[in-house]
């Protein structure tokens, strides 16, 4: 455990000591205050409509502002989280620093999890700072805390599988840029997966959408934990490492 937490933290402040970490949270921080601002308007306009007897009968903050602006945000994740999985594995392979770790006397599972750990520290450091958009809401308003926390929990679960995705990506190449655009273009079919299975039979698309990685976030959005949901962010999370161990592990026999 002493050496995942060695090389988390090694992670950590390779983060910090680049511009990586900093250009990643003020960016996730930008779009999703712009996208705040966007929808918060839209809900006090309906507010205002509904006063005068023009709008819907009900408003809720949770169903009509916080579910669809995390919503907008997990597209957000499509382009931020590339930028954190591009040098796990990459920049390793670049300056050299790739042999002393296959060398050391550290398991190859150790090395993915520290990695991922660490990867994972700055994800919840991009949503720790949207928290204080939604703690604006708990002081104006009367949101339900158990919903938000249940999407953030979901967030976390799609971030994983994304970093997941990232770290396997990266292992592949030397090259971080190359791993950004491919890691990107992964992501996108991700998303796009259960769009592209609405044009397949109904037994394909039920398949498809089940494989969806965005689908499987809805319920979370809606404040709903349902054990399917876990069980499938989680294996897929295994999974996602386990092929990056098969990945670096011929790298250290290719060595």
């Amino acid at each position: 455990m002493s050496n995942i937490i060695a090389i988390a933290q090694k992670e950590i402040r390779s983060y910090f000591a680049s511009p990586i970490a900093y250009v990643v949270i003020g960016l996730f921080a930008l779009l999703f205050g712009w996208f705040y601002v966007s929808i918060l308007n839209w809900f006090v306009n309906q507010g205002m409509q509904m006063s005068m007897g023009m709008g819907p009968a009900n408003m809720n903050v949770n169903q009509q502002m916080i579910r669809p602006l995390l919503l907008n945000m997990t597209v957000v994740l499509l382009f931020v989280l590339p930028m954190i999985t591009m040098r796990t594995y990459s920049e390793e392979k670049r300056s050299g620093t790739i042999e002393l770790l296959l060398t050391s006397p550290i398991s190859d599972i150790e090395i993915i999890v520290g990695k991922f750990l660490g990867a994972m520290t700055l994800y919840g450091a991009m949503l720790g700072v949207t928290l204080i958009y939604i703690a604006v809401l708990f002081a104006v308003g009367n949101p339900e805390w158990k919903p938000v926390a249940t999407a953030y929990l979901g967030l976390l679960l799609l971030g994983g599988c994304f970093i997941s995705v990232g770290m396997l990506i990266s292992s592949f190449t030397k090259n971080q840029i190359v791993a950004g655009m491919v890691t990107f273009a992964v992501f996108l079919l991700l998303w796009v997966i259960d769009w592209i299975g609405s044009f397949a039979g109904p037994t394909v698309e039920q398949l498809v959408n089940y494989l969806s990685i965005t689908q499987h976030f809805d319920d979370f959005a809606k404040g709903v934990i349902d054990t399917k949901h876990l069980i499938y962010y989680v294996s897929f999370i295994t999974f996602g490492l386990f092929l990056t161990a098969k990945s670096v592990d011929s790298e250290r026999w290719r060595g």
